[in-house]
């Protein structure tokens, strides 16, 4: 057999799972049946290089693609999902009960159409597909934290919770609100008191070449910085073009500079302080973050 031929088989044997990931992400079969086969159409273009969990890698680009197109799904403001349980036959009918544990599927979809793409996916992942949060995290493009956060919010609706109870939201801004208000006062104290002493701060390259050209008159950006005091003297002072805005439903900064978002910073938060941060300025990042002003 070719490598083609062989990439085709391996790829058949993970169909049916495939398709069931992509079904509970999209709740239309037809969409899935989509994702799926756009996933096969990249594997025949790249391959796979030296990939050792070949369904696990199958299952991260599925759940890429679907992530994008549950994106562009929330721009059309659509909601495919489908109605397999609309009429139940009689109660004598042997199929009763296979299409009464199709409604309760249907059910959870209808559910999952009200989290936001980013919570669906992790949500899904996680809790349906045993994911770890490691894996989780570059498909929704956050840290392992972040994805975390997203799968519990996304767990706590499905439950039928508020996603996150009134009073954590209004915690959450808070402790945000202050961060920005002592960022841009060059407050240092005030910094120190709100960020836990093992915090990690995350940039993307984009931030990084961004905070260069900035050539302000603290330390420059790094890609990874931990530590309370090394955080702080990251940010004193330099949040002035900052607004707060929610991040795929969380809390967090804009910077626009009178357009445009140019740069976020998402927030993971513990016990009232921040955790970590996480500074997202490439393009096609932010263009596929849930931003509310």
């Amino acid at each position: 057999m070719t490598e083609t031929e062989i990439l085709a088989e391996r790829f058949e044997a993970n169909r049916d799972r495939l398709r069931s990931v992509a079904y509970r992400m999209l709740g239309s079969r037809a969409e899935a049946d989509d994702a799926v086969q756009e996933a096969f159409l990249r594997l025949m273009r790249s391959g796979t290089g030296s990939v050792d969990n070949f369904a696990g890698w199958l299952t991260t680009i599925v759940a890429r693609i679907c992530l994008d197109m549950l994106r562009e799904r929330k721009t059309r403001r659509e909601v495919p999902v489908d109605a397999e349980a609309e009429a139940l036959p009689a109660p004598d009918n042997p199929e009763r009960e296979k299409l009464i544990a199709d409604s309760v599927g249907v059910a959870m979809l209808v559910v999952l159409e009200t989290l936001a793409p980013a919570e669906r996916v992790a949500f899904v992942l996680h809790d349906m597909f045993n994911l770890s949060f490691d894996e989780i995290a570059p498909v929704v493009g956050r840290s392992p934290a972040a994805a975390r956060q997203l799968a519990s919010r996304g767990r706590r609706r499905v439950q039928g919770a508020p996603a996150k109870p009134e009073s954590d939201r209004t915690r959450q801004r808070e402790v945000v609100g202050a961060f920005l208000a002592a960022s841009q006062s060059g407050d240092f104290s005030a910094l120190l008191a709100i960020l836990d002493p093992d915090v990690v701060l995350r940039a993307d390259a984009a931030a990084v070449e961004a905070a260069a050209r900035a050539r302000e008159n603290i330390p420059p950006l790094a890609t990874e910085i931990r530590g309370r005091d090394s955080v702080a003297n990251i940010f004193g002072g330099r949040a002035k073009a900052a607004r707060l805005a929610l991040v795929d439903g969380d809390a967090g900064l804009v910077f626009t500079f009178g357009g445009p978002p140019r740069m976020v910073v998402d927030f993971v938060l513990e016990n009232g302080r921040v955790v970590e941060i996480t500074m997202i300025a490439d393009p096609e990042r932010l263009a596929a973050l849930d931003l509310e002003f």
